[in-house]
């Protein structure tokens, strides 16, 4: 496996609740848009689903697209991702969804981690190899 780092910007966040529960728990839906750089160029687009607890801490899952460049090769791939939000930081793991990659980037498999501290800026790294 070949292994990378890079930084994604948050260029758009739109987050709705779609159930009120007790106290400050709620659940929301939330669309975000990315500006890639490091060992991936390109854009992002993720779909999160996310549980809020009364502390302000979180759960979220979601389905999250990368398009773009590694290495000169072209594409798209499909992460799925998990992770929790202690307040202040976001982190979690993702890994490509298999068959979804396209372009030069048809065959990918890996895994990696993310950590989004407040703010727009978050770093990543990605374990991934073609086949």
């Amino acid at each position: 496996m070949t292994g990378l780092t890079g930084e994604f910007e948050v260029t758009s966040w739109n987050e709705e609740p779609y159930a009120e529960r007790d106290g400050e728990r709620k659940l929301t839906h939330a669309r975000v848009t990315q500006k890639l750089s490091g060992g991936v160029t390109g854009t992002g687009a993720v779909e999160w689903l996310m549980s809020y607890q009364g502390d302000g801490t979180a759960r979220f899952v979601g389905l999250q697209q990368l398009e773009g460049e590694i290495d000169g090769r072209a594409g798209s791939v499909v992460l799925d991702t998990v992770g929790d939000f202690d307040g202040k930081e976001a982190t979690g793991t993702w890994s490509v969804v298999p068959g979804s990659g396209t372009g030069s980037w048809a065959g990918m498999r890996g895994d990696g981690t993310f950590r989004a501290p407040a703010g727009p800026k978050a770093t990543f790294s990605l374990d991934y190899v073609f086949e």
